[in-house]
C-alpha cells in the first residue's frame, strides 16, 4: 500500500512540474520571449499616426517586437502626437542612452540629423529619409516602393469596371507620392498595352498635383476624400496616409454594403493589410508592402551584435524590400492572365527594362 502511495505521490509531483510552465505564462505572446533579458535598449520615436497606426509606425515596431522575441533586448516607444514631439521624445531615449533609437517617418529627418549630430556615439535608424552625405551613426532605411506601387497599378487597371481609379495622400511629401507615381505608371502600362483608357483620379504626376488630407491620423478626412473619388467613378481605391487609410476603408465598406452591385475595392500600402487590418480585409485586392519590419529588426540586431553601419539602405524587388502582398480573398478572381503578366513586369522592372516613371508614358487622352 505504501508503495502504491508512493507511486501517486511521484506521479502528482511529476505532473505538477510538467504543468507549471503553462500555467506560470500568461499569453502565448509571453511564452515566445527568450527566458533571458539582454541589457540592450532600443527605442522607437513614432510619427503622429501613432504605434497602432496599421500601417509604417506599427510596421516598425512589430521588427522591435521580433528582434526582442529572438535576442531578448528591451524595447520601449515613445509616441509623437505632434511634430514638436519629435525633438523632446528623440530626447527622453538619448538621455535613457538607448542602444539604437529608431525613428520613423519623413518628417523626422530634420530632429534625427540634429540628435545624430549632437551625439556621434549614439546609433539611430531612420524609417523613410535618407542622407547625402550619409551620416556614420544613421542607417536610413527607404524602399523604392514606386516599383511595387506600378504593379499594384497594373493590377487596379486591369480590374477596375468602371475605367476610373483613385489615390489620395496624407501630405506632398516623395515618402507619400513615390507610391502615387508608382501606381499611376502602372495604370499608364497597362493601358498602353491593352489600348485602354483607365483614368487615376486623384494625383496628376505630370504637375505635382493631387489630393492630399494634409495629416495622417484623420480618418474621417480619409473618408470624406474616399466618397469624393467614389462619387466621380472610381472603384478601387489606393490611399498612402497611414491610418487615415482606415477611413477610406470605412467609406468603400458602408458604400458596398448600400450598393452591392456596385461594389469598390481598395488596395493598401506599407503592410499587408489583410494581415494588419483585418477587419476590411475582405476589401483589399492587394497591399503594397514595404518590409520596414524586416529592416528594422535587421538595424536593431546589427546594433546589438556589434556590426552597425550607419548609411543608406534602399528596399527594392530585387532584394525583397518592396513587394506587393498576396491577393488573398482576389486570388480565385483575379485572372490568371493578369497574374501573370504582374510576375512578368516584376522580373521586367528588376532587369531595369520597364520604367516605374509615370512621366514614361503619357496620360491617355479622354
Amino acid at each position: 500500500m505504501k508503495k502504491v502511495q508512493a507511486y501517486v505521490l511521484t506521479f502528482a509531483l511529476l505532473f505538477a512540474l510538467a504543468m507549471a510552465p503553462a500555467f506560470a505564462t500568461g499569453s502565448s505572446e509571453q511564452s515566445s520571449q527568450p527566458a533571458k533579458t539582454v541589457s540592450f535598449l532600443a527605442g522607437e520615436v513614432t510619427d503622429t499616426g501613432g504605434i497602432d497606426d496599421r500601417s509604417f509606425n506599427a510596421s516598425a515596431w512589430r521588427g522591435l517586437q521580433q528582434a526582442q522575441s529572438d535576442t531578448g533586448m528591451q524595447i520601449q516607444y515613445l509616441q509623437s502626437t505632434n511634430q514638436s514631439d519629435y525633438v523632446p521624445n528623440i530626447q527622453q531615449f538619448v538621455q535613457k542612452k538607448a542602444n539604437i533609437i529608431v525613428t520613423v517617418g519623413f518628417l523626422m529627418g530634420q530632429a534625427t540629423s540634429d540628435a545624430a549630430k549632437a551625439n556621434p556615439d549614439q546609433k539611430f535608424a531612420i524609417v523613410d529619409f535618407s542622407y547625402s552625405p550619409a551620416l556614420p551613426n544613421v542607417l536610413a532605411l527607404t524602399y523604392q516602393t514606386d516599383q511595387a506601387a506600378f504593379l499594384g497599378g497594373y493590377l487596379a487597371a486591369a480590374m477596375t469596371k468602371s475605367g476610373k481609379v483613385g489615390t489620395f495622400g496624407g501630405m506632398n511629401i516623395p515618402t507619400v507620392t513615390i507610391f502615387m507615381n508608382g501606381f499611376v505608371a502602372g495604370v499608364r502600362y497597362y493601358d498602353q498595352k491593352n489600348s485602354a483608357k483607365v483614368q487615376v483620379l486623384g494625383w496628376d504626376p505630370d504637375n505635382n498635383q493631387g489630393t492630399f488630407t494634409n495629416d495622417f491620423t484623420n480618418q474621417e478626412k480619409g473618408k470624406t476624400v474616399t466618397e469624393a473619388l467614389m462619387n466621380q467613378g472610381a472603384d478601387i481605391v489606393l490611399p498612402v496616409a497611414g491610418s487615415v487609410g482606415l477611413g477610406a476603408a470605412a467609406a468603400v465598406q458602408q458604400h458596398n454594403a448600400a450598393n452591392p452591385d456596385s461594389p469598390v475595392w481598395l488596395e493598401w500600402v506599407d503592410t499587408d493589410g489583410y494581415i494588419s487590418a483585418p477587419q476590411y480585409g475582405s476589401l483589399l485586392l492587394t497591399s503594397v508592402v514595404k518590409g520596414i519590419d524586416v529592416s528594422v529588426k535587421t538595424a536593431a540586431e546589427s546594433a546589438l551584435k556589434g556590426t552597425f553601419q550607419g548609411g543608406n539602405y534602399v528596399g527594392t524587388l530585387a532584394n525583397g524590400g518592396v513587394s506587393i502582398a498576396p491577393y488573398h480573398d482576389f486570388d480565385s478572381k483575379i485572372p490568371d492572365q493578369v497574374k501573370a503578366e504582374i510576375e512578368t513586369l516584376k522580373q521586367g522592372i528588376i532587369a531595369g527594362t520597364i520604367s516605374v516613371d509615370p512621366k514614361s508614358y503619357p496620360a491617355p487622352s479622354m
